[in-house]
């Protein structure tokens, strides 16, 4: 099974790469599944959200155009904030969504990559207020299947990525809440496409959700691009492997399927 889970096309704001040319380069690649994960995150004035109708009008001509050759999903990316939960939930319950990443893009309507979270503020005040959003927000909202690039918020840090022991307490309550609940986490490689020193999470913090007892791990390249299209995927397999881990896993009618590495 070769499945790239986390995939934009021009239904997201920040690429205009049409959905046709990603699927062609999945086909291309080998791939057994592409998932589609559109942005969309509510109340930042800067953010053109998803046109949901227009994406799943798309998908549908897409999945019927490409039957026999590859399985598309439908998927969203949701950058949520605390107290945008319940529309999430209303939009949750109007579209079937068959995948759900919960990223954290924004604090207070602050974005990450505009440093505006940051200004003011310490290494340590701005990444330990990132990770108790997530906490909040997993705490309160569950209509999601993992927890996209859990620490992406340095690709974003101009002052280098913080030590772990700094947030682990954080990031230890948020797995608690994600494995009790039944989500996951995700293997982001968007982090090799632009040159970071450790993928997103990090090999420390992968380890730390293997020994909690996390076992869903989904594998997505972020691409917003043919060219980072399961970037570097090949050399996963060796890496998950070599931290215990058996299993990475896509999603069946909204459930978990674990495939053996």
């Amino acid at each position: 099974m070769f499945a790239d889970y986390h995939v934009h096309s021009y239904f997201s704001e920040d690429t205009d790469f049409p959905m046709e040319l990603e699927i062609q380069k999945a086909i291309e690649l080998g791939m057994d599944e592409l998932c589609f994960t559109e942005h969309s995150d509510y109340d930042v004035p800067t953010v053109v959200n998803c046109d949901y109708d227009a994406y799943f009008k798309e998908m549908e001509e897409m999945k019927e155009k490409y039957k026999g050759q590859i399985t598309l999903k439908t998927g969203i990316e949701f950058g949520i904030q605390v107290h945008t939960t319940k529309a999430y939930e209303e939009t949750f319950g109007q579209y079937p969504f068959d995948f759900v990443i919960f990223s954290c893009h924004q604090v207070e309507n602050k974005e990450y990559w505009r440093q505006e979270p940051q200004k003011g503020k310490t290494q340590l005040e701005y990444n330990r207020r990132y990770y108790q959003e997530i906490l909040d927000v997993v705490k309160a909202y569950k209509d999601y299947s993992i927890l996209g690039h859990l620490d992406v918020i340095k690709r974003y840090d101009l002052n280098g990525e913080i030590e772990l022991e700094k947030i682990k307490d954080l990031i230890e309550q948020i797995f608690e809440v994600v494995i009790a609940d039944g989500k996951g986490i995700e293997l982001n490689t968007s982090s090799r496409a632009y040159h970071l020193k450790s993928l997103m999470p990090s090999r420390e913090i992968l380890e730390l959700y293997h020994d909690m007892g996390g076992k869903i791990i989904t594998i997505g390249s972020d691409g917003h691009c043919p060219k980072h299209m399961a970037y570097d995927f090949y050399k996963l397999p060796d890496f998950l492997s070599n931290l215990g881990i058996r299993y990475y896993t896509v999603f069946r009618d909204k459930k978990p399927e674990f495939i053996k590495l």
